[in-house]
């Protein structure tokens, strides 16, 4: 098992280096936030992630796992570093590697001994090399240095079950030794590894996501079309996905895509396809759907009620997805500004992510602590995202507590079936609205389904 260190603690480095700390490795973490490091180091983790805390504590107990902001004493001992810092999107759309390049310089400035440099941050085609070039052109002394990238591929929510559950590992690496350092290093995992150039590690990790989010999209498109030619897409989605050469996965319409990975690494993608003169239509399209889609809600809401000025909405589920605290290109987000445009009020609920929403939400939004009281004071319930407390409870409670019960699920989350048991105007994506329910939930099946 080898010494090494991480640079950045944010949420691709955190579960990275917990993880391979689990696996047996001495594992340094670097952050420059001091008082973040200093609560890292109690075990408690600045990202909502489960089971994250539970591996934490367990291997800062061991010894295995240790976090520091000192970039000297982070780097002191580490055979391998890896860098997870950020690449948030700029102003143009192309990822901003400034953070990456600052890591490089200070690797080169801190090292004692050779080391193998592995990138975990999503970085354009040719960012390895330019990490190379930085960290040599700053060694303080006579060093060898080898670059690997090694993007990761983990789904926010279910990050540490993927770590060792995942589809595959990429290694991506010019020098053959580099390479099988790095694959003895992720076997414990038990994964599938697939050993490739820097190049094409760089090209997988963006490919990878720009087709998932079309798949996202293009299911998203026939959602739109199957509501006028009378189609449901749960049904179209089912038939689809039995199709050995398409699969089920990300088949389900909806809002569209949001968080950290997808909407970012399309526009990146596209911007590198511009650089060198190729017109990407079928991505621009992927993201020109998706912006659309974010609204679809809203745009329902107006041509159901045809005014929504004074109207109270429900907004159910703030973060990207369930089980992230993470707002980043939150489908709420486009929601709650088109809501507000509209002259709508906004009761927000979610389990986890209120105060992180408060930051990028609207001011104009009042927030509840509990799913009962945002739909008690609603004329309009939106399921927005479908955390499972949500989906359990919003059907029933909306039968409930409405005098004029109406639900617009951005998530499909129901059946028809379901729907009717209760008295509840229902509207769905790519789906035929369900006006009334043919009867009415019992006390004794609302009780149990609590």
């Amino acid at each position: 098992m080898m010494n090494m260190s991480i640079i950045g603690t944010g949420y691709v480095g955190l579960v990275t280096g917990v993880c391979l700390s689990e696996i047996g490795h001495d594992v340094t973490c670097i952050d420059i936030n001091t008082e973040k490091v200093e609560q890292l180091k109690k075990g408690i983790s600045p990202i909502y992630e489960p089971g994250l805390e539970e591996l934490m504590a367990k291997n800062i107990e061991k010894g295995n796992l240790h976090f520091t902001s000192n970039t000297i004493i982070g780097l002191k001992d580490a055979e391998v570093i890896y860098i997870a810092v950020g690449t948030p999107q700029g102003a143009d759309g192309a990822a901003d590697l400034s953070y990456v390049f600052q890591a490089a310089r200070e690797i080169g400035q801190n090292i004692a001994r050779n080391v193998i440099i592995v990138t975990k941050s999503t970085v354009p085609l040719g960012t390895n090399y330019k990490i190379r070039e930085l960290v040599l052109a700053n060694l303080q002394g006579s060093h060898e240095v080898e670059i690997v990238s090694n993007p990761e591929f983990l789904r926010e929510g279910s990050a540490v079950y993927d770590s060792f559950h995942g589809d595959r590992i990429v290694i991506g690496a010019d020098d053959p030794e580099a390479a099988r350092i790095l694959e003895e290093i992720n076997q414990p995992f038990g994964l599938p590894i697939l050993k490739t150039s820097i190049s094409s590690a760089e090209m997988i990790k963006y490919a990878a996501n720009a087709f998932l989010a079309t798949k996202i999209s293009f299911i998203n498109e026939i959602a739109n079309l199957s509501e006028k030619v009378g189609s449901d897409i749960v049904e179209v989605s089912e038939g689809l996905g039995k199709d050995g050469r398409i699969g089920s996965r990300f088949l389900n319409a909806g809002i569209g895509y949001g968080g950290s990975c997808f909407p970012k690494d399309t526009k990146a993608l596209l911007k590198i396809s511009e650089s060198v003169s190729h017109d990407f239509k079928l991505l621009k399209s992927v993201i020109e759907i998706n912006e659309r889609q974010k609204t679809a809600l809203v745009k329902k809401a107006k041509e159901r009620f045809g005014s929504l000025k004074g109207k109270r909405v429900a907004l159910l589920g703030l973060a990207f997805k369930p089980n992230t605290d993470d707002m980043r290109e939150a489908a709420s987000i486009s929601i709650s500004k088109k809501l507000l445009e509209e002259g709508a009020e906004i009761i927000a609920y979610d389990p986890i992510a209120i105060e992180n929403a408060k930051k990028v939400l609207p001011k104009d939004i009042t927030y509840v602590q509990q799913i009962e009281e945002a739909i008690k004071k609603a004329d309009i319930v939106f399921l927005v995202t479908e955390w499972e407390e949500i989906v359990k409870k919003a059907l029933i409670l909306t039968s409930l507590f409405m005098e004029k019960p109406i639900l617009f699920d951005g998530r499909n989350c129901y059946t028809e079936n379901q729907v009717k048991q209760y008295q509840v105007e229902y509207i769905a994506i790519g789906r035929k609205s369900i006006k009334k329910a043919e009867k009415k939930g019992s006390h004794a099946s609302i009780a149990a389904a609590f």
